[in-house]
């Protein structure tokens, strides 16, 4: 079967960092875990003139923007033409009312990287930033505890894939496209599910969706929730372009309660710094 991995410790595979929502993020070797999630993910974020987050759901063209965290906190923001702009976290900002939950405000990045996004973009926005994620709390809606941190996520600080689960969903795609008599499809990404840690090891498919903690070298997460997915996993980051897959072969094999998952939201307990290769391991279900 193409693509079957052979590994036999759990270890971390890839880490990776959205600084913005909804623009296209960066593999790192090395991250801090924060009590709202990885150091620098998700502290940005598009808004459109009346206040509404501006997602890659709506307007898919936000994915071929990179952005990269720099060392003094900045952030460089790089469109598929090769201009890039140098964001500094506004501190002194003004405030633009939001319309993000549990949250009321986020601090205006200015007029300069305003103009240079809405042109890139073909359409009017504007750069927020979370000056203090200590404003914000994971919803008790979505599995949150009293003190639970949120950055500009939608619903839980880290989210967690597997590679194993991966393999088998491109196995299911590879086999829906074989029953309608279509050719082989490419691989999907993981690119497509966003998430922030990747772990790879010897585990059946979708085995963390019984994983009730989580650690990694000294740092301890605690599972939250499984996580439904949307319309954004069937855009193509590379092309910005959209399909059926993988909501198609997910809706066959991972239907519940009307949604479709893949992946598990953790909450950190504590935080630290965590690396690519490190070990991973994992507890039981609760009982």
């Amino acid at each position: 079967m193409s693509g079957v991995r052979t590994v036999r410790e759990r270890r971390v595979s890839q880490l990776r960092i959205y600084p913005v929502k909804s623009l296209a993020g960066v593999r790192v070797d090395e991250a801090l875990v924060q009590p709202w999630g990885l150091q620098h993910d998700r502290r940005w974020l598009l808004l459109n003139p009346d206040g509404t987050a501006l997602t890659a759901r709506e307007h898919h063209a936000t994915l071929g923007i990179v952005a990269t965290p720099q060392p003094d906190g900045s952030v460089q923001l790089q469109a598929r033409g090769g201009s890039t702009l140098c964001v500094q976290p506004p501190v002194r900002g003004d405030q633009l009312p939001t319309s993000v939950s549990r949250l009321d405000s986020v601090r205006a990045a200015g007029a300069e990287v305003d103009v240079w996004l809405s042109h890139q973009l073909g359409r009017s926005v504007r750069l927020g930033w979370l000056d203090d994620p200590r404003r914000r709390t994971v919803s008790e809606e979505r599995v949150g505890l009293p003190g639970d941190l949120l950055s500009l996520a939608d619903a839980g600080p880290i989210l967690l894939t597997t590679t194993s689960s991966l393999d088998q969903l491109n196995q299911w795609v590879r086999e829906e496209a074989a029953g309608r008599g279509d050719p082989a499809p490419s691989d999907l990404e993981m690119t497509r599910f966003r998430p922030n840690l990747v772990v790879e090891g010897p585990d059946e498919p979708f085995a963390e969706d019984s994983w009730s903690k989580v650690r990694i070298g000294r740092v301890e997460f605690r599972f939250a929730e499984m996580c439904s997915r949307c319309v954004l996993t069937t855009i193509d980051p590379s092309t910005c372009q959209r399909g059926k897959e993988p909501l198609r072969s997910l809706a066959r094999h991972r239907l519940r309660d009307g949604q479709v998952w893949f992946g598990i939201r953790m909450t950190p307990v504590s935080t630290g710094p965590i690396r690519v290769g490190d070990a991973v391991e994992v507890g039981p279900p609760e009982p």
